[in-house]
């Protein structure tokens, strides 16, 4: 298997079995990612495959230092986006809803995409506390809000029963409704 370098190299040189290698390398870890999110095999089929677009037509100019990283933001990106498109359609649940209901009392619901300092100021102050907290908070955490697992998965991922994910979920969401308002974003 190619290493990320040699996988840049090709987008660099324009050399389309880039996105053999990437989907190759990185398939099953993008689509872990939009399933987590959208929960039907077709639409993250079709997410890593937009995955894959983005990223020729992203790299150059971009040189990503950690490939997994970047394609695993764009999927996620793309994901959520076709999610939020989805459920203004219909209403439904699943876990991503669900993970980003929970997020959602914690996080100022006034930030705009389009107010970039603070969205930025705000990205830093998550990746703060993300980075603040102990080793196997932090994992659950990330787990659960970034990749969108369920409770069920994690669980079963770490170890621990359901109701200790819960309860450690519950008591990380007030620590960062803590740690926003302490720094005025809340």
């Amino acid at each position: 298997m190619m290493n990320d370098n040699e996988i840049v190299d090709m987008y660099w040189e324009r050399n389309e079995s880039a996105i053999r290698e990437t989907d190759r390398k990185y398939g099953r870890y993008c689509t872990i990612i939009a399933m987590n999110i959208l929960c039907k095999t077709e639409d993250a089929e079709e997410i890593c495959n937009d995955t894959w677009l983005a990223a020729w037509n992203s790299i150059p100019p971009n040189r990503p230092e950690v490939l997994k990283t970047y394609l695993g933001k764009i999927t996620r990106r793309l994901s959520l986006k076709r999610w939020r498109d989805m459920s203004r359609e219909k209403r439904g649940g699943g876990t991503a809803a669900v993970a980003l209901e929970e997020l959602g009392e914690c996080v100022p619901s006034g930030v705009r995409a389009e107010d970039s300092f603070d969205t930025n100021v705000l990205i830093g102050a998550l990746n703060a506390f993300v980075a603040s907290l102990r080793e196997n908070e932090r994992r659950v955490f990330i787990c659960r809000y970034w990749y969108m697992d369920s409770i069920e998965k994690i669980s079963g991922d770490f170890g621990y029963s359901s109701g200790k994910v819960k309860s450690m979920l519950f008591r990380t969401r007030l620590k960062l409704t803590a740690y926003l308002k302490k720094d005025g974003l809340l």
